[in-house]
C-alpha cells in the first residue's frame, strides 16, 4: 500500500480520538522498583473482559504518565478488568510475563516489545490459544499482531526537516535506537528522505552511525563522545531518535563546550527534552501524544475482546512489513515541538510552565518570560 493512503486515515483516526480522548486522567496505577511487577486495576461493568498489558520497562516516563492512564481508561469504560506486567527491560521476563497474563485469564494481550524478535514465541502462544495480540508503539513481526503506533517514518522525516532548515551541510552524527527495533529503521528512512540528496552530493557527511543498545542514554552518550573525538569536535549536527539518548548526546556535547552550538533532535516529548529545547541545548522533540495512542489502542483492545477481526477494527490499514509480512496497523501524526512552539505542551498538560522554564534566561524563550 502506497504511503499516500496512510494521510487520510490518519486523519480521519486523529479527528475521532482527540474528540473523545479529553484530559490525563484515568486510572492511577503504579509498577514496582525492577523485577517483573505484576498488577491488576479493577474495571467497571461485570468484569467479563480481562484485558492484560505487558510492558518492557516501566521507567520510560512517557508510559506511566500518559500512556496507561489513556489505556486504562478506555477499558474500564468498557468494563473490562485491566492486569498488567513490567519486565524492567528484561526480554526472557516479558515472555514469562505474558505466560502469567494468559494464565490469569487475558481475553487480549496488549504488548510493548522489549525485544521485537524475542517475544515471537509469546505471541505465537497467544495466537494458538486463540487470544488477539496489539503489538503497542513497537513492531512485532506477526500477521497476527495489530500494530499500533506514530507514523515513525514520518518521525523521523520531521526530525530531518527541522534540523536541515538550521543545518544543510557539514559532519553530522546519526545515533539510532536499539538495533532489534524495527522503529530505529524507520524513523531512519524518515530522515534519509529529507537528508539523502545532500548526503549524496557531498554536502553532508555522515561522521558517525551507530545504533545503541536498549536506547539508553548512557550508551548514546558514549557513541557521542567516541564520535567527537573521532571527529577532533568538528561535527555541525546530531540526529538522534529519541529525547533519552538526546540527554546523553547533549551530556558529551557539555562535556566539550558544544552544547547549544551542535543542533540535537529527539522525540517523545519528555520533560527534561523540553526543558532543553527551551534551553536551547535541544533543537526538537518530537511529540507524539501518547493519550492518543493509548486510547485508541484501549478501544481497538475492547473490540477484539468483543470478537471482531483485525480488519474490522476501525481506521485500519494495511501495510507490508519489513519482514514481508502484509500487516495491519493504525498510524498517529506527531508533532514537532521547538522552542517556538513551545506552549502547545503547555496548553496540553504534558509539563508544567514552572518545569519546562527551569534555569531557563528570563526573555529568552516567549513562554518563560
Amino acid at each position: 500500500m502506497k504511503r499516500n493512503k496512510y494521510l487520510i486515515a490518519l486523519l480521519t483516526v486523529l479527528a475521532i480520538v482527540v474528540a473523545a480522548c479529553g484530559d490525563d486522567g484515568g486510572a492511577d496505577t503504579t509498577a514496582g522498583d525492577g523485577g517483573s511487577d505484576t498488577t491488576a486495576a479493577g474495571g467497571g461493568g461485570d468484569e467479563e473482559i480481562t484485558i492484560g498489558f505487558s510492558w518492557n520497562n516501566f521507567n520510560e516516563e512517557r508510559w506511566s504518565k500518559f500512556d496507561e492512564p489513556a489505556f486504562v481508561e478506555a477499558i474500564e469504560a468498557g468494563g473490562a478488568e485491566y492486569i498488567k506486567a513490567d519486565a524492567a527491560s528484561s526480554a526472557e521476563q516479558q515472555l514469562t510475563d505474558v505466560e502469567n497474563l494468559i494464565s490469569q485469564g487475558a481475553d487480549v494481550i496488549v504488548i510493548l516489545a522489549q525485544d521485537t524478535q524475542a517475544i515471537l514465541p509469546a505471541v505465537e502462544s497467544a495466537a494458538s490459544q486463540g487470544i488477539p495480540v496489539i503489538a503497542y508503539d513497537r513492531l512485532i513481526e506477526d500477521e497476527r499482531a495489530l500494530y499500533l503506533t506514530f507514523d515513525n517514518i514520518g518521525v523521523g522525516r520531521i526530525m530531518a526537516e527541522v534540523l536541515f532548515e538550521q543545518v544543510n551541510s557539514g559532519n553530522f552524527a546519526i545515533i539510532k535506537g536499539n538495533g532489534s527495533d524495527a522503529n530505529s529503521d524507520f524513523l531512519r528512512e524518515g530522515m534519509e528522505e529529507v537528508i539523502g540528496d545532500a548526503v549524496a552530493a557531498g554536502d553532508i557527511t555522515i561522521v558517525c552511525e551507530e545504533y545503541t543498545d536498549d536506547w539508553l542514554a548512557e550508551v548514546a552518550q558514549e557513541t557521542m563522545e567516541q564520535c567527537l573525538t573521532q571527529a577532533n569536535n568538528d561535527i555541525q549536527a546530531a540526529l538522534v531518535e529519541n529525547d533519552g539518548m538526546a540527554g546523553g548526546v547533549v551530556a558529551a556535547l557539555e562535556a566539550q563546550g558544544l552544547a547549544g552550538t551542535v543542533p540535537v533532535t529527539g522525540q517523545d516529548g519528555d520533560a527534561a527534552a523540553l526543558n532543553r529545547v527551551a534551553l536551547g541545548t535541544q533543537l526538537v522533540s518530537v511529540w507524539k501524544d501518547a493519550r492518543i495512542l493509548g486510547q485508541i489502542a484501549g478501544e481497538a483492545a475492547l473490540a477484539l475482546a468483543g470478537g471482531a477481526e483485525l480488519a474490522d477494527i476501525e481506521n485500519v490499514i494495511e501495510f507490508e512489513s519489513p519482514g514481508g509480512n502484509t500487516m495491519v496497523t493504525i498510524l498517529l501524526d506527531p508533532t514537532p515541538i521547538t522552542m517556538d512552539n513551545l506552549n502547545l505542551v503547555v496548553d496540553g498538560g504534558v509539563i508544567s510552565q514552572e518545569d519546562l522554564c527551569q534555569g531557563v534566561s528570563a526573555g529568552s524563550v516567549e513562554i518563560c518570560g
